[in-house]
């Protein structure tokens, strides 16, 4: 299974990075400043960051997986994007 989302940002390049070196302290991650994957423990979230935004999609086995998966993404990317005005990403399977 697996869920998409994209954050409309003109900074998703450093929220897709600060994600990534928050992620490494637990989990493998691989990145630089225009795609990612960290491997999350209900299934791996793959990014990309362009000009207008971070693309987001995360997989795992079963719908409570993709559910984690999906929280552990916007619980962080919220912390870290507090300066932006959201409160929650908007995701389509």
């Amino acid at each position: 299974m697996e869920a998409h989302t994209r954050f409309e940002t003109a900074n998703g390049s450093k929220y897709m990075q600060q994600l990534c070196k928050h992620f490494a302290h637990k989990v493998a991650v691989d990145y630089d400043a225009e795609r990612a994957e960290a491997a999350l423990p209900p299934g791996p979230a793959n990014m990309t960051a362009d000009a207008g935004g971070l693309n987001i999609t995360v997989r795992a086995q079963e719908a409570e997986g993709l559910t984690v998966a999906k929280g552990i993404i916007e619980r962080h990317l919220i912390k870290f994007a507090f300066r932006e005005p959201f409160d929650s990403l908007t995701w389509s399977a």
